[in-house]
């Protein structure tokens, strides 16, 4: 007959087979992450407000097991090449059709992968101040050919219109440099580029002042949670649709019959094609992740509130994973299936 164990050492036997098991599992499970030993570099523009996008997809792709390198902030037309050329991976602000021509021009299908959308409903155009717009009864940006409408909104004292524009590089500056020519407005108007966070909080400024404002800007993005459209700000509609080469041919009318003059874009990942050929589960990830335009908006403003350094912004992301964790889970569980 066998001795009868202590009941303690089968409680200290049973512990060590559970921490055994554990460590296979573990072990297991490790094997199992489709992105070991895979490096990924991200790339954004240098628009701070982008990051939150960013690093959520860099999160999920971490879960998936992959090495991801610090994101690198670089203006759009490099970064596509760079992704386009291998040097660089993805990035998860391309602004389609805005973008179209730099996608053309990194080589396009034969050496970039993009989704089919990772956020919608992105709108942009012109605005200015609602109280002129109402004592001026301004509506359309062809009024800005009339000099005494235009000079209301002279900055500098040289009669002309001072539009607050966008960044060189950012792909809506062409937009707007070609709608100056064709509606006829280089007389009157002048397109200021620059810095548009300094050329933005100078706007913002004015109209606190009780100035006239005239200024291009888009959504998703805090601008229009402190100047409030139909509020604080009115949109400006154009007089027909006239857009740069690379989206020529696209009507800029909205369904309501409004045309401000831009297409409404889809916020889409943009990847090297190589990678996503031989990563299936990165791809079915980019595929599946949706992030709506209305979070990205409440995150900006967080920023612009003061809630902006990388800690706070790794902060609300992982908020936002964390309030959405059924359906970021299933973006995993998904991408990793899809490598199986």
């Amino acid at each position: 007959m066998k001795p009868i164990r202590p009941i303690h050492a089968l409680r200290g036997l049973l512990a060590a087979r559970g921490l055994a098991l554990l460590a296979t599992t573990s072990a297991a499970l490790a094997a199992e992450l489709p992105g070991k030993g895979i490096t990924v570099q991200p790339l954004q523009s240098p628009i701070a407000e982008e990051t939150f996008q960013t690093l959520l997809v860099v999160k999920a792709l971490q879960k998936l097991g992959y090495d991801v390198k610090p994101i690198k902030q670089i203006d759009y037309p490099a970064a596509h090449l760079a992704i386009a050329n291998g040097d660089a991976t993805f990035m998860a602000d391309h602004w389609d059709p805005l973008h179209n021509d730099y996608y053309k021009n990194a080589g396009g299908d034969a050496k970039l992968w993009r989704d089919d959308s990772y956020s919608t409903g992105a709108l942009q155009g012109y605005l200015i101040d609602k109280k002129t717009a109402d004592k001026y009864h301004i509506t359309n940006i062809a009024q800005m050919k009339d000099p005494k409408i235009a000079k209301l909104f002279d900055t500098n004292g040289d009669g002309k219109a001072d539009l607050t524009g966008c960044n060189p590089g950012w792909g809506c500056e062409r937009v707007i440099e070609h709608q100056l020519d064709a509606y006829g407005l280089r007389k009157t108007v002048t397109d200021v580029q620059g810095n548009y966070s300094a050329l933005i909080a100078d706007t913002i400024a004015r109209y606190k002042q009780g100035k006239p404002i005239f200024y291009y800007t888009w959504t998703p993005y805090w601008v229009s949670n402190v100047l409030v459209p139909g509020k604080d700000v009115v949109w400006l509609q154009v007089p027909f649709t006239a857009l740069p080469k690379g989206q020529q041919g696209i009507d800029t009318k909205l369904p309501n019959g409004q045309n401000y003059g831009f297409v409404v874009n889809t916020q889409r990942i943009l990847a090297n094609r190589k990678f996503i050929e031989a990563n299936p589960a990165a791809k079915k990830l980019f595929e599946e992740m949706k992030l709506p335009v209305a979070d990205i908006n409440a995150q900006n403003q967080a920023m612009h509130d003061g809630a902006n350094k990388p800690a706070d912004i790794e902060r609300q992301t992982d908020g936002w994973i964390k309030a959405h964790q059924k359906t970021f889970d299933k973006w995993i569980a998904d991408a990793t299936a899809a490598a199986q």
